[in-house]
């Protein structure tokens, strides 16, 4: 490889790698704030936040990696630009096509990693992130159950306190119930009790040698029983229901290809799409950054991000549309990508062009 070429390879390398750190250190604190509101809810239990959080970041990969690329691009030949660099080279023959070879050698790599995420690691995420949540309520009162802490039902029925609780998350010891029915109420206690799954498919919560009183809300009232019991079980809400195996979001890519319905179809799209996105945006990194050793650094940035967020809505936009039915599947997300992707090489064919031609003319 020349000099040259692995020079302008480790630019772009070293700026687009940093970006990308960057820009995933920020989307960190948007899934985190995510997964936090869904654990409040009680979705998803406290001890997978972790998991969660990394399956979340991975399925958004897709969406990060092409803006990470481009403005990587774009700061590293902002560079060359500020410091006189790309003048030099362009003063001994080197015009700005003659850097599609390190482009291509950066942006082919990241464009088979972006697709590898968006067609196969992204579903697969969403597949075991659902999984997991199914799984955890199958086997929790609510999946924000903590032991040593007061937590609601789903629904606003009432709250669940627990003092103990075992490493599987099916027996309890110390249970306080409360729960509230129109102006009734009653209270359950128990020091022993277990998460059992009935014959109709319901979740119950068995009670061992505990107590029950019930009465009314008003405090002045005295319609109170007390009731001590050997057993008792709590019919529990429903929480997350099983997985959907035939749910767009997490089935296969090829699984995809012959599914047509409207949803599948616009998310076959949506999985192609970022790759070839990536692609346009990197070839129009190039031309967008062109700037004179005193321009501001960082307008030709706010372009190049613009140009993502326009580029990205439109993709979210058209896959709704697909959805919904009113684009037809065979057009897809092509009106979006194939545009672009000619946009890009004509503005990386004829960088560089204009200001020849503004010589010339003056």
């Amino acid at each position: 490889m020349p000099k040259l070429d692995r020079y302008l390879l480790s630019e772009f390398a070293q700026s687009t790698f940093a970006t990308i750190v960057v820009l995933l250190i920020v989307c960190v604190g948007g899934a985190f704030t995510d997964v936090l509101s869904d654990i409040a809810r009680g979705r998803v239990p406290a001890g997978m936040m972790l998991a969660q959080l990394g399956l979340v970041l991975l399925n958004w990969l897709p969406l990060i990696l092409p803006l990470g690329l481009m403005l990587g691009l774009m700061l590293a030949m902002s560079r060359l630009y500020r410091d006189s660099e790309m003048p030099v080279i362009a003063s001994i023959g080197v015009g700005p096509r003659r850097l599609l070879r390190p482009l291509m050698l950066l942006t082919v790599p990241m464009a088979l990693v972006i697709a590898a995420c968006s067609l196969w690691l992204g579903p697969m995420a969403e597949r075991i992130s659902r999984e997991m949540i199914a799984e955890a309520n199958r086997n929790l009162i609510v999946a924000g159950l903590q032991p040593g802490s007061f937590t609601e039902i789903p629904g606003g029925g009432g709250v669940v306190f627990i003092g103990n609780m075992s490493n599987d998350g099916s027996r309890f010891q110390r249970v306080f119930v409360y729960r509230q029915d129109g102006d009734r109420m009653d209270v359950t206690t128990s020091n022993d009790g277990e998460i059992a799954l009935g014959e109709d498919g319901q979740r119950y919560l068995v009670l061992n040698e505990g107590f029950q009183v019930e009465g009314p809300l008003d405090s002045g009232a005295l319609d109170w029983r007390l009731m001590r019991y050997a057993s008792n079980e709590i019919l529990m809400p429903v929480g997350e229901g099983n997985v959907d195996p035939n749910h767009p979001e997490i089935l296969s890519t090829p699984a995809l290809l012959g599914d047509e319905r409207p949803e599948a179809q616009a998310q076959l799209h949506r999985r192609i799409a970022p790759p070839l996105l990536a692609l346009a945006f990197a070839l129009m990194a190039i031309p967008l950054a062109r700037s004179t050793p005193r321009q501001a650094r960082y307008g030709p940035m706010v372009m190049g991000f613009l140009t993502y967020l326009i580029g990205m809505n439109l993709m979210l936009m058209g896959t709704g549309w697909l959805e919904e039915g009113r684009l037809p599947a065979a057009a897809g997300l092509w009106w979006l990508v194939v545009p672009l992707l000619a946009l890009g090489i004509w503005q990386f064919a004829g960088d560089g062009r204009m200001g020849r031609l503004r010589r010339v003319l003056s």
